[in-house]
């Protein structure tokens, strides 16, 4: 293999340089853009679990009043 040289234009070292310094100086910020919507993500999730074991258990309460009241009327006749 021939070792030959070839000179790079220093524009296009300088633009690369540029997109590079520009990609690792917005990194942290885009980082934390996500993060903050995974936290999002997980506190929304969180209040629909709780609204959903709320429901859950007000349909067990419901449930276990409507029993007892059948059984107070069966004892009553």
């Amino acid at each position: 293999m021939a070792d030959t040289f070839v000179p790079v234009n220093s524009q296009i070292t300088d633009a690369i340089t540029q997109t590079n310094v520009k990609v690792l100086g917005e990194a942290p910020a885009v980082a934390m853009g996500s993060l903050y919507q995974t936290i999002g993500n997980s506190v929304a999730m969180a209040a629909a679990n709780a609204v959903y074991s709320q429901q859950q258990a007000n349909v067990t309460y419901q449930a276990a009043s409507t029993m007892g009241v059948a059984k107070l009327l069966s004892l009553a006749v």
